[in-house]
């Protein structure tokens, strides 16, 4: 087993203190994660491989991670991959699932380019998984045999379904429809992850599954690496290396940012307590921050923890569809899962930002 660094370690012990019942619940059990080997697979397989720790062998939840493995397996997962709970498959989820599915119990579709720079560069491969993929994981599940039934199916969508809110909704519930366009450079996800729900939607009607769905809200934190050309991997970047952070935008646009140990925690809420057929969202609905004051907040912070120097610059991506249709503010309603779920985010943007600092100083 792995030795995890402090900020690993401390997130970890968190998320399972959070998630008691939950992790009962999956006890015994086997979950299969596809795209277990992305940012948010970094927590989902080494939180229940961590809470096997405290528990006797017949309990523990078995891991298998499924994954293209496109950019090597990650070091986080090499260094568990003596685990007795934890199976490593490369396999393309676009194909038919492999014999391991069959063995699991609770499903979780994670399987997806989510960096809006790198689903604009590869936009077939992003529908092919969020469409294709997640279809032969419901054909796989509605033909199961009626003595093993699955348990649980999580399928990731994401806050991108509602487009560019108009501000009456804002705070967006779950309820809003969208206003999406089907066409331009970020159609090829949002589209996809539509799709997506629709599908689940009705195989849970029609199949009587227990099928569930996240729509995360800028979620962020270790695993979340610095080639990711996300926001605050990309601000991290320019801080860690001692120059002025550059902002490719003007910095007005707002966003609500949820740590990704509050996250882990709701998406494990969302798979196992759940209403079948319904999607929640799991994101963190205050600050509302501006990109400027985002990058002002990491700027803080790399002074105290780093003795950094630098500023906030602000430039202009080569990209030139880089900001076509970009929401201008993205923020959302997490009273249904409050109300059903019990989910509450606990880190402060601050702190959160804290911890991502000193674990990219520590990983990079």
């Amino acid at each position: 087993m792995p030795e995890l660094q402090t900020t690993t370690a401390s997130d970890l012990e968190e998320i399972v203190a959070a998630v008691p019942h939950e992790f009962e619940k999956l006890a015994g059990h086997r979950l299969l994660i596809t795209g277990g080997a992305g940012f948010l697979g970094h927590y989902l397989v080494q939180a229940p491989l961590f809470w096997n720790r405290r528990t006797t062998p017949g309990r523990r939840i078995h891991v298998t991670v499924i994954d293209n493995y496109r950019r090597g397996v990650p070091a986080w997962l090499h260094e568990w991959s003596g685990d007795p709970a934890l199976e490593i498959i490369e396999h393309d989820v676009t194909q038919p699932l492999p014999d391991a599915a069959s063995r699991s119990d609770y499903f979780i579709h994670a399987a997806s380019i989510a960096s809006p720079t790198f689903y604009r560069q590869f936009p077939i491969e992003t529908m092919d998984a969020n469409i294709h993929g997640l279809r032969h994981l419901l054909d796989h599940c509605r033909m199961r045999p009626d003595d093993h039934r699955v348990k649980g199916v999580l399928f990731f969508s994401s806050s991108e379904i509602y487009g560019d809110p108009s501000p009456d909704q804002i705070p967006t519930p779950e309820e809003y429809r969208g206003l999406v366009s089907c066409v331009g450079p970020r159609a090829c996800y949002d589209e996809s992850k539509r799709f997506g729900e629709t599908l689940c939607w009705n195989f849970a009607r029609q199949y009587s599954l227990p099928i569930t769905v996240a729509r995360p809200f800028n979620n962020y934190g270790p695993g979340l690496g610095l080639t990711d050309r996300r926001v605050i991997p990309d601000l991290a970047r320019d801080l860690l290396a001692g120059r002025d952070v550059v902002l490719l935008s003007d910095g007005t646009a707002t966003r609500t940012f949820c740590y990704v140990t509050d996250a882990v925690v709701g998406y494990f809420k969302v798979l196992t307590r759940g209403r079948a057929g319904d999607a929640y969202n799991i994101g963190s609905e205050r600050p509302e921050v501006t990109m400027g004051e985002l990058a002002a907040r990491m700027v803080d912070q790399g002074r105290a923890l780093f003795g950094y120097r630098g500023g906030v610059v602000h430039g202009t991506s080569p990209d030139p569809d880089y900001m076509v249709n970009n929401p201008v503010r993205r923020c959302p309603s997490i009273a249904k899962a409050r109300t059903e779920l019990q989910f509450e985010p606990a880190v402060s943007l601050d702190e959160g930002l804290r911890r991502s600092l000193l674990w990219y100083a520590h990983a990079h």
